[in-house]
């Protein structure tokens, strides 16, 4: 654990001018449960541990519409880019206090080309599955997924939620789950950090009317129990992913 972490900040510590990957976020769901950092630590990548608050970490089950990924500053794809996904993701720190998502255990996505390009070109574990992002109305949103392949096949997702109130000031809690501006992970068989920036989160608190899910579960980590800690929806934002770093802080070439 590095002895002084980054402090959690609503704002990207530095803007991306030159990015390698665009893309937006739509019709976000960030469900979220209390975890012992004694089960999430052996499924971080090297050079990451944990990141605490009051001593709990968090498993975050995210559910939304990804549009028009995009590569340098090229437009984004207007098919194969568009297409619901929801990640089972942990949070982490690094040696150099960098915090961010620690690893996406699972990215369940309903476009099989974009599957095999994070499966085989990044090593990212991304599922083919079936699904679908619906609205209610004005305040509800259904999102359901179900597993293709690589499996286990038919584990999936289907969330109900009620947006509520906008979120005029986070809490502490909301700002350490959302506000998250990197990846740790291994990118070519070398630990790195992924560092992304979009503006600050509309957010808005939501009721959890539905909530039928094993791959928290499926992901390695223990069934969650009980109620979530936090529930939230976002509209969304447009995200700017730059170059990995090395464990070291250098960007690569």
């Amino acid at each position: 654990m590095p002895a002084t972490p980054q402090p959690v900040t609503p704002d990207p510590p530095e803007p991306i001018a030159r990015p390698l990957l665009t893309q937006s976020w739509l019709d976000l769901t960030f469900v979220h449960w209390a975890a012992d950092p004694a089960d999430v630590a052996p499924l971080l990548p090297p050079g990451a541990v944990p990141d605490t608050l009051d001593g709990v970490t968090h498993v975050g089950l995210v559910a939304f519409r990804m549009h028009r990924v995009g590569w340098l500053r090229l437009p984004g794809v207007p098919y194969l880019g568009n297409f619901p996904e929801t990640n089972v993701r942990l949070y982490s720190v690094d040696d150099h206090g960098r915090r961010g998502v620690g690893v996406f255990l699972s990215l369940d996505a309903s476009r099989l080309v974009p599957v095999l390009v994070g499966r085989l070109g990044f090593g990212m574990p991304y599922v083919w599955s079936r699904m679908r992002v619906r609205h209610l109305d004005d305040r509800t949103v259904t999102y359901t997924a179900s597993r293709r392949w690589p499996g286990p096949r038919g584990a999936g997702t289907r969330l109900t939620v009620r947006r509520g109130e906008a979120v005029a000031e986070p809490t502490e809690l909301e700002h350490f789950l959302t506000a998250r501006w990197g990846m740790h992970g291994v990118f070519f068989g070398r630990p790195m950090y992924l560092p992304n920036a979009h503006p600050r989160w509309p957010l808005y608190r939501a009721e959890l009317l539905e909530c039928a899910e094993d791959l928290v579960a499926a992901a390695g980590l223990p069934a969650p129990g009980g109620a979530p800690v936090s529930v939230l929806y976002s509209p969304g934002v447009p995200a700017r992913f730059g170059r990995p770093a090395r464990p070291a802080g250098i960007p690569t070439p």
